[in-house]
């Protein structure tokens, strides 16, 4: 098992910042968002070149740090068709440097008609809607096959894959054996089903075995009747129930603490690593 943290929530700027941060914690892995953490590669078309991923591979290499997934997070079904295509080749990029950058799969979720709020549109629910991620990631997993790479989709309940079904029909619409699923029970929980987070997670891990290559562990709480995240071991998830369940689905899992920040990163860390030891 692998605990990791995205590079961005780390707090701090620049590869060696981001390793001394990661050594200083004791964490071994990190989810790299390189435009997110790295001035000097902005989120933009030829931005990411070898050198410079090159670099960056080397240095947390260096440091002795794995990346479990590198982030390119787009909205394919933005409405700024120029932006989505713009999106599609820094995807691209990614998939393109992803050996020097240590690691294979490129992931993202599957975006909202709501632009870029990344929230809940009627329109997110359409057959329009899941083609449109089905053709963009089908066009992205060829081109991932064209340089060794793979390809990670993510589902959330405000967005065109809302649920474990809907992301099932993606996975098997694009039909490419380099497509990986990003698991985040959290992602799909709302009011109407947060009580259902074991079911979901049991759901999901029979849908998808063998395909799910990075956990994303969160936390939440009930605030005004929705759900609002926490950091892990600080909400209503039983982790005990939720880790027992991944370690027999995947005792080498890398789990990512998406949005853990800092002061709570050590603690949450200790906490998952307790957790895990234990069931």
């Amino acid at each position: 098992m692998q605990i990791a943290f995205r590079t961005h929530d780390l707090g701090v700027k620049g590869a060696a910042a981001a390793v001394e941060k990661c050594n200083s914690c004791g964490i071994k892995a990190v989810q790299l968002v390189a435009y997110k953490f790295i001035d000097e590669i902005p989120y933009q078309p030829n931005a990411l070149t070898a050198q410079k991923a090159e670099e960056l591979g080397r240095t947390l290499k260096a440091g002795g740090i794995s990346v479990g997934l590198i982030g390119a997070y787009f909205n394919p079904v933005h409405s700024d068709r120029q932006k989505v295509a713009n999106c599609r080749q820094i995807f691209k990029d990614y998939l393109k440097y992803s050996s020097l950058l240590g690691c294979s799969v490129v992931g993202s979720e599957t975006g909202s008609f709501n632009d870029d709020k990344w929230t809940y549109n009627p329109l997110n629910r359409t057959e329009e809607a899941l083609q449109t991620v089905i053709e963009t990631f089908t066009e992205l997993a060829d081109y991932a096959k064209s340089v060794g790479a793979y390809i990670g989709m993510e589902g959330a309940a405000g967005h065109v894959c809302y649920d474990v079904k809907t992301l099932k029909r993606a996975v098997d619409g694009v039909n490419r054996d380099n497509v990986k699923v990003i698991f985040d029970i959290y992602n799909y929980l709302d009011e109407s089903n947060h009580a259902r987070y074991l079911e979901i997670l049991d759901e999901g891990l029979k849908t998808f075995a063998g395909k799910i290559v990075v956990f994303h562990l969160k936390d939440y709480v009930m605030q005004d009747g929705k759900v609002k995240q926490v950091p892990p071991g600080k909400g209503l998830f039983d982790y005990p129930a939720i880790l027992s369940r991944i370690k027999a689905y995947d005792k080498d899992a890398v789990l990512v603490l998406e949005g853990t920040t800092g002061e709570n990163i050590a603690p949450c860390a200790e906490y998952v690593k307790k957790v895990w030891t234990q069931v």
